[in-house]
């Protein structure tokens, strides 16, 4: 890749940006192709009583103030206007959420209340399971829906924090291109293209490339994705929906650091060092694609039926010169630093760790039916269904080599790469879940309405070891119920209260621990929840929600067994919390979309006296993040926007005794729209980390080990989209 064209082309775009503008009012924009990107549409969705509910509501068909539940969407305007690249910076834009093991150039996980996402069946596109493990595109999405909590109705075995559910596109008449670039030389570019080819059939094609050259040293990779969604309408009543992407990406991915002797943070760290660089490492490249097909029949006007199918699979080639602990470094040589965590000098070991065709394949089928009939004075709104999943995980035996130590505040020394190679591929899990749903909304009286309903799941799993041969089968069913109730004190005020349990897999031991490699049982949750939901005027809805989320803890559990810890369920981990939303317009000129979250997250009775009574790892007891969207009023084609990011301090090792400072994150940008020879164009700068703050954005675990993520320094992207 070539940096000095990319600091042409940046050069290039910012000099454009002076060609004349038309000012124009609103009014007369909206005529042009690129209003349909405009930021005025950055609202909630179910901001008014006409707009459907997400497709990931738990609770059935409804607005958003009558689903009694948190659902928070980013829309694609306000996509376009923070121009995330990953799912942490998408994560950036909703106080509930954080990251979790988010390590740049690799695929990342998140948390949702305090709960990091099952990559088995957190994601979702178009409402159905996608194999997480994967780098999420958002070239063909029109609008990302967060379901806070218990997911209840149609998700099934997965996490309590609660799903992101990615909405595709729909044929329009679009014709757009994109060029970007960013402060490092980036290169991007993006093809949004849809037509209604006759009245019955319509197609949305996107497709992107993009050069990046990362902040972080040595960390430079590509991605090429494409998409088509297709809309065919059959007959009066029935129409197929068809959606389909595939993406492939290429870059090494960074090592977090670990604490200092388990017990010190580094003295000097650095955002842009890659730890253990070795030139021969490979890059991890993915190969993702995603398929959805949704059949929706219309029997009448109460009743109507959908059958969907999707799948998903992910090939993950991954490779790194790993940075981890200090078994092979002199200061930990005997044993009394903790091996799993970098010396107290800054030494690292570095392993040479390669898994290519690592696997991952979901499967989903759901059939439901919705309808609305009385019973004497109450009115019903009925949902039932029956849904099946599968996801098979084939991973190839892998290499996991030391090969040298370096250190932290030093250059790394070029090693030796391991002579080893992986061995065959296998058969690691084979999940299998059935399940059948249903859910009645009866209106009870003049503003009230009950809800109640649940998911009965059966479930079938078999996890083999790296050589296929069986370790673990494990079979189950279980119901899951939820229920509401829902009160519409005034047209523009809804409160509710819920309760809803749910089911999550029980996460596999550390191999550091007396039972390594095994898997602990299912956990079941249980949640809480009360809220109200309030429609300040037409433009501007607010939203607050009281939640408690309890289920058995699970951690290392020091002990007298030769490993020195055991991993088990034992006591309580609870998740007692407090969010505030507030989402549209605050004038005509200005809007916001911005959120809280005050979480106390805890573990009781584990039996371990010092893990218990204080904040779990990796989960502020606060957080914020507002986004404001200024128009001028004397230049309506210019638009201004902010956006700060608070975390308060962080919780970085199990007994609570040390934490990562408290941040303050400033970010800024602005829109402009302008003509050029009779075509509109939409110029968009966004600067993240506007002061280049140093912070510590991640205290995650993978795999039981304990890793600290830098957040990005101050980052400027530009992109100018042409409406043809």
């Amino acid at each position: 890749m070539n940096r000095p064209r990319s600091t042409l082309l940046l050069s290039c775009l910012l000099s454009s940006a002076a060609l004349p503008l038309h000012a124009q009012q609103q009014t007369d924009d909206s005529a042009s192709a690129a209003e349909a990107t405009d930021l005025a549409t950055v609202q909630v969705k179910g901001q008014t009583q006409a707009t459907p509910t997400s497709q990931s509501s738990s609770f059935g068909p409804g607005s958003w103030r009558d689903t009694p539940a948190s659902i928070n969407v980013l829309t694609r305007a306000l996509i376009d206007a923070r121009q995330p690249r990953s799912l942490s910076e998408l994560a950036h834009n909703d106080a509930s959420l954080g990251d979790s093991y988010a390590a740049a150039g690799y695929y990342q996980d998140v948390s949702i209340r305090g709960f990091a996402l099952d990559l088995a069946t957190g994601l979702r596109f178009n409402d159905l399971s996608i194999a997480g493990e994967q780098r999420l595109a958002l070239e063909n999405i029109a609008q990302v829906e967060i379901l806070k909590g218990e997911a209840g109705l149609t998700a099934g075995i997965m996490a309590p924090g609660g799903i992101l559910n990615f909405v595709a596109k729909r044929p329009e008449r679009v014709q757009e291109l994109t060029l970007g670039t960013d402060s490092h030389g980036s290169r991007y570019t993006a093809v949004d293209w849809g037509r209604w080819l006759k009245p019955s059939f319509g197609l949305r094609f996107n497709a992107a490339w993009e050069d990046t050259h990362s902040y972080i040293e040595h960390l430079d990779g590509r991605r090429n994705f494409y998409s088509l969604a297709a809309d065919w309408l059959i007959g009066d009543k029935g129409k197929l929906e068809l959606d389909g992407n595939y993406q492939t990406s290429s870059q090494r991915s960074a090592s977090g650091y670990q604490l200092l002797g388990g017990d010190a943070l580094p003295p000097h760290p650095s955002a842009t060092k890659l730890l253990g660089y070795q030139p021969w490492a490979q890059p991890v490249a993915i190969q993702a694609t995603n398929l959805t097909a949704r059949y929706r029949y219309q029997f009448n006007a109460d009743w109507q039926g959908s059958v969907a199918l999707g799948s998903s699979r992910s090939v993950i080639d991954d490779n790194v010169a790993f940075a981890y602990g200090c078994f092979y470094a002199p200061q930990c040589a005997d044993g009394s630093v903790p091996g799993n965590y970098f010396a107290p000098n800054g030494d690292y070991d570095v392993y040479d760790y390669r898994s290519p065709d690592d696997t991952r394949h979901n499967q989903q089928l759901r059939a439901q039916l919705q309808g609305k009939f009385l019973t004497g004075a109450l009115q019903h709104q009925l949902t039932v269904g029956v849904d099946g999943y599968r996801r098979t995980v084939d991973r190839r035996q892998d290499v996991y080599d030391y090969v040298g130590t370096a250190n932290i505040d030093e250059d790394t020394p070029v090693f030796a790469p391991s002579p080893n190679m992986p061995g065959p591929s296998a058969r690691r899990l084979d999940d299998k879940q059935r399940a059948l749903f249903a859910l009645d909304r009866i209106t009870l009286g003049e503003g009230w309405q009950w809800l109640a309903g649940g998911r009965w799941v059966r479930l079938t799993e078999t996890a083999n070891d790296s050589e296929g041969v069986r370790e673990r089968r494990t079979r189950l069913s279980t119901f899951l119920p939820q229920t509401a109730l829902l009160w519409q004190a005034t047209p523009r005020l809804n409160a509710y209260v819920s309760y809803s349990e749910g089911l999550s897999l029980g996460q596999e031991a550390p191999y550091w621990t007396s039972n390594a490699d095994s898997f602990l049982p299912p956990l079941q949750s249980r949640q809480w929840e009360t809220g109200v939901k309030f429609a300040a005027s037409d433009a501007l809805d607010l939203g607050a929600a009281l939640f408690r989320i309890r289920q058995p803890f699970q951690y290392a559990m020091p002990d007298a067994s030769e490993a020195g810890y055991t991993f088990v369920q034992r006591g309580q981990q609870v998740h007692t919390g407090l969010e505030l939303t507030a989402n549209g317009r605050l004038t005509e000129q200005l809007r916001i979309v911005a959120s809280a979250s005050v979480l106390r997250a805890r573990a009781d009775d584990s039996g371990t006296p010092a893990v218990d009574g204080h904040q779990l790892i990796n989960v502020p007891k606060a957080r914020a993040s507002v986004f404001l969207d200024y128009q001028l009023q004397s230049l309506p084609a210019l638009s201004l926007n902010a956006g700060w990011r608070y975390a308060a301090a962080n919780v970085a090792t199990p007994d609570g005794a040390l934490r990562v400072p408290a941040y303050h994150v400033f970010d800024a940008g602005l829109r402009l729209r302008s003509r050029i020879g009779g075509q509109a164009l939409t110029w968009r700068l966004s600067v993240d980390n506007v002061f280049d703050k140093f912070y510590w954005r991640d205290t995650g675990s993978s795999g039981g080990d304990y890793y600290l993520f830098p957040g990005a320094p101050r980052l400027a992207r530009l992109t100018v989209t042409w409406a043809l």
